[in-house]
């Protein structure tokens, strides 16, 4: 007798082939039969005009806290994932050997990956000291598949402690960082990540642990990860934002080479306006490739919702030279912000070269004005700065100053990003062809009310469907399942294939989107956070168990924390 029949749908099985009309039936866990399904089940549920895929797997997550406050992960569960790669870009919460070391990891997650200091405090244990042990906090406690990367901050920490910053590690403390990650890896961590971007830095300001470690270090660990089965690797620098040097190029290829393992990395951002960028960022995966290593490229689908303010650190802290002004107490950036001779030298360095990826964010007549909070503010919501401008005979980023100065800088803003024209879209679906290239890199679980990518699953197959159509929908499942499955080894997952893991996601493809992003305070300590309403999903189920049902979580929690090695398999270059 079956557990589960998905009876009449759609099955698309992830590998890029056309649907067929089958049924779906499920024993402990995983898929027993495709095909017409002539025994009895403990549950029939017909999905009829339904689409039945694999379950969506999320290359980029930062859910290393949310998951204990939040098992079912959402909102990336109700969007159909039932898998999240977690401990990316060198940030985990483990291992710590000190309170101290808690603490520190604790302010450097609020700086970098936007979580409340409270949600941190409060809503997670912190009761281990050991990766081990972290993962163990989970075992049996998580509604979707979670795999964990070691992160280099977290080890520098407990190695070198506050030296960690400011500080090359002596080859007595690479050796101890190395045991550290073989420990971490043994017990279930499936590789290591790393970041030297300058975007990063910890609760003082200073760059992060991993940022002072030298080549030698670099290497040292990644050789490390080689050793073991199904492992990964994986980092951010600052050539992701705006291209790779020369002396990148030659690093990230011998960081694979020597990990004998590919390294990902987030995020490739198109724009026609800036071609060169994305198409020397292929060219260094190719260069890479032609030397033997593998480098991949996350890239997303969609263009992330995301909101602003001059009040709070955010993306616009990164435009050249913008951070000593926008680091400035409120008052004495109120009035910085006032000055004309400091107005142009904002406007003008926004438009440098030099804010690479950023300039995306410079389409300010395209800023649409969310909450405000001033009288004179009143009636502003919902529409564009360059409106607005137009209405007053002032220049669009003027304009836009002059707003958030009435609000003491509070005015919530909502970026038009000024690569969403046609030439940028046929880049990206030229992108999502090359083999280097893999759709993901939501940061989910981070920046929380700060980006939306977490839905990127259901709005781009409503793209897909109903909107540019730049990829068919078969396409897209492979994009969202089987390839960051095989990327990362998830042994008997990503397909819809007999006798592998029941992740399954059914959905309408009538309806199948993503509503309008808001702005809920449901977090620990009652911060919001930005989520969208998964339309047309109709059951996401994790190893054969239903955990969301026509969009309401169910209270199982049947995911599994992976284990390299066991869950994971050694991918070759």
């Amino acid at each position: 007798m079956l557990d589960l029949i998905l009876r009449g749908g759609t099955v698309i099985d992830g590998t890029g082939s056309a649907g067929r009309v089958a049924d779906v039936g499920v024993r402990d866990g995983r898929i027993v039969t495709i095909g017409e399904v002539t025994d009895d089940a403990a549950e029939v549920v017909d999905v009829t005009g339904l689409v039945v895929c694999p379950g969506f797997v999320d290359p980029h997550t930062h859910y290393d806290a949310q998951l204990f406050w939040d098992p079912y992960a959402t909102p990336s569960s109700e969007h159909g994932i039932t898998s999240v790669i977690m401990g990316n870009c060198g940030f985990t919460l483990a291992p710590i050997a000190t309170e101290a070391d808690g603490d520190y990891l604790r302010k450097m997650m609020v700086k970098v990956e936007g979580m409340p200091l409270e949600a941190l405090e409060t809503a997670v244990p912190w009761n281990w000291k050991t990766f081990g042990e972290y993962l163990g906090r989970l075992d049996g406690q998580v509604a979707v598949n979670v795999g964990a990367l070691v992160g280099h901050c977290a080890l520098r920490r407990v190695v070198m402690g506050d030296d960690s910053v400011g500080n090359e590690a002596t080859p007595e403390q690479v050796a101890e960082m190395v045991k550290l990650l073989e420990d971490s890896i043994e017990a279930g961590g499936i590789g290591f990540s790393t970041t030297q971007s300058y975007t990063h830095s910890d609760g003082t300001g200073e760059a992060v642990p991993s940022r002072w470690a030298t080549r030698d270090e670099l290497l040292t660990l990644c050789e490390t990860v080689s050793r073991y089965d199904g492992t990964t690797l994986e980092w951010v620098t600052d050539g992701c934002m705006s291209g790779f040097s020369d002396d990148e190029v030659d690093l990230m290829a011998e960081m694979s080479l020597r990990g004998q393992r590919p390294l990902n990395w987030n995020v490739l951002t198109v724009d026609s306006a800036r071609p060169e960028d994305y198409l020397g960022q292929l060219a260094a995966m190719d260069t890479a490739a032609e030397r033997g290593a593998r480098v991949v490229g996350l890239t997303m689908p969609v263009l992330v919702g995301m909101n602003m303010s001059f009040g709070t650190y955010c993306a616009l802290n990164m435009m050249p030279d913008w951070k000593d002004i926008l680091g400035l107490p409120i008052p004495e950036r109120m009035e910085k912000l006032r000055d004309p001779e400091v107005r142009k030298f904002m406007e003008t360095r926004a438009a440098s070269p030099e804010a690479g990826v950023f300039s995306r964010l410079t389409g300010w007549a395209n800023y649409e004005i969310g909450d405000t909070y001033s009288a004179a503010n009143e009636g502003l919501k919902g529409k564009r700065v360059g409106d607005i401008a137009r209405e007053r005979g002032v220049r669009d980023f003027y304009c836009l100053l002059d707003i958030v100065l009435e609000d003491e800088l509070r005015t919530v803003l909502w970026p038009g990003p000024t690569d969403d024209d046609p030439s940028s879209w046929q880049l990206r679906k030229q992108a999502w062809a090359h083999d280097a290239i893999m759709i993901g890199g939501s940061d989910a679980g981070a920046h929380l009310d700060r980006m939306a990518g977490a839905m990127y699953t259901t709005q781009w197959i409503d793209d897909c469907l109903r909107g540019k159509k730049l990829a068919t929908l078969e396409e897209a499942i492979h994009h969202l399942t089987d390839k960051p499955a095989r990327l990362f080894g998830l042994i008997d997952r990503g397909r819809l294939e007999e006798g592998w893991h029941a992740d399954m996601v059914v959905f309408d493809p009538e309806t199948i989107s993503a509503g309008d992003v808001e702005l809920v305070p449901d977090l620990p300590g009652g911060h919001g956070r930005l989520v969208a309403e998964a339309r047309g999903i109709k059951a996401v189920y994790v190893n054969g168990v239903a955990t969301v049902v026509d969009g309401d979580t169910t209270g199982d929690l049947p995911g599994v924390v992976f284990r390299s090695g066991t869950d994971t398999e050694t991918v070759s270059l």
